[in-house]
């Protein structure tokens, strides 16, 4: 059996005086597993044992804000999940619950959030596709139900998109950012995720166990978030997939949601089309075919379908 020392060896020195720290005395880490999937920090899986006898271990989770020009851009990024955390902390959707934050890294060797790991794993392979992206749509709609006030607001990440160099049809995506170019559409605010897609999401028995990655969320139009998790489906699974997610949202959002293209537009855009990308979490997570080609493909099926319905909102 390793030693604790051992066990800690895969992470910094400060990291692990802070872990000391915050867990004091009574608890001891036993087991440290890096997560695979994470694009923008480094995540870690505790496994924290109680001295006193008959306690259960804890599973928890550590992200380590690692991205240098990412903390460059928002600082707060520790502070903004920890606040994310307790914002959803008495919702029905199952999240994780915070431990302890370092939000500017004097303590940890970077800005680090540790909490509660929640049972299930991803699912981007589904047996029942119907199901899972109604179970999908269910989730986002308890998100947006919570209150409104939250101190963080939504902005594009892509203020300033262009043409694809990699498209063969630029007329297509000129049309899009011509379309972008208006003024957006009134939208009633909410509480969003701001990165909800399938592989924030856990299962457990074919139902949602947990929805994870809170740095994002904010206060803004819960048509980003739709758009988000449909420029995610449409990618990984294809323009119908992604269609079908918006008509479960649509049925269980009822009247307080009023759909428009326009945000799917600006999601797609913030989605830096520019670079054709397969993220980490989509083999991490078993979707071994999905390629460059393939995702520029079924952008642009996608893009096309929103300028029809851009022009259908107009007619």
């Amino acid at each position: 059996m390793s030693s604790p020392e051992a066990v800690l060896s895969l992470l910094p020195a400060a990291t692990r005086r802070w872990l000391r720290h915050v867990l004091g005395d009574d608890s001891q880490i036993v087991a440290v597993q890096p997560l695979a999937g994470a694009t923008s920090a480094t995540l870690h899986s505790l496994t924290v044992q109680q001295r006193k006898p008959g306690q259960p271990p804890q599973q928890l989770v550590l992200r380590r804000f690692t991205q240098a020009d990412w903390l460059a851009e928002e600082p707060d990024l520790a502070a903004h999940e920890a606040a994310a955390l307790a914002h959803m902390a008495a919702a029905s959707l199952p999240t994780p619950l915070l431990v302890a934050v370092d939000e500017t890294g004097a303590g940890c060797d970077v800005p680090a959030i540790l909490m509660t790991r929640l049972p299930g794993r991803v699912v981007l392979q589904p047996a029942d596709m119907a199901a899972w992206l109604q179970e999908l749509a269910a989730a986002l709609v308890v998100i947006h139900a919570q209150p409104a006030d939250f101190a963080w607001q939504f902005f594009p990440y892509n203020p300033a998109p262009v043409v694809p160099a990699w498209s063969a049809d630029p007329a297509l995506w000129r049309a899009g950012l011509a379309q972008l170019s208006f003024a957006p559409p009134p939208a009633p605010l909410c509480f969003i995720h701001r990165d909800y897609h399938p592989t924030n999401v856990l299962w457990q028995g074919g139902q949602v166990s947990g929805v994870v990655d809170w740095v994002n969320a904010c206060r803004g139009p819960a048509g980003v978030d739709v758009g988000h998790c449909r420029i995610n489906l449409a990618q990984i699974h294809g323009l119908a997939a992604a269609d079908q997610f918006l008509i479960a949202y649509q049925r269980l959002a009822g009247q307080q949601f009023i759909y428009h293209p326009y945000w799917d537009l600006r999601c797609l855009f913030d989605f830096n089309p520019e670079q054709l990308t397969v993220y980490d979490g989509w083999p991490a997570n078993g979707l071994h075919h999905l390629t460059p080609p393939l995702l520029g493909q079924r952008l642009e099926a996608y893009l096309a379908s929103l300028l029809r319905r851009m022009a259908g909102a107009k007619g």
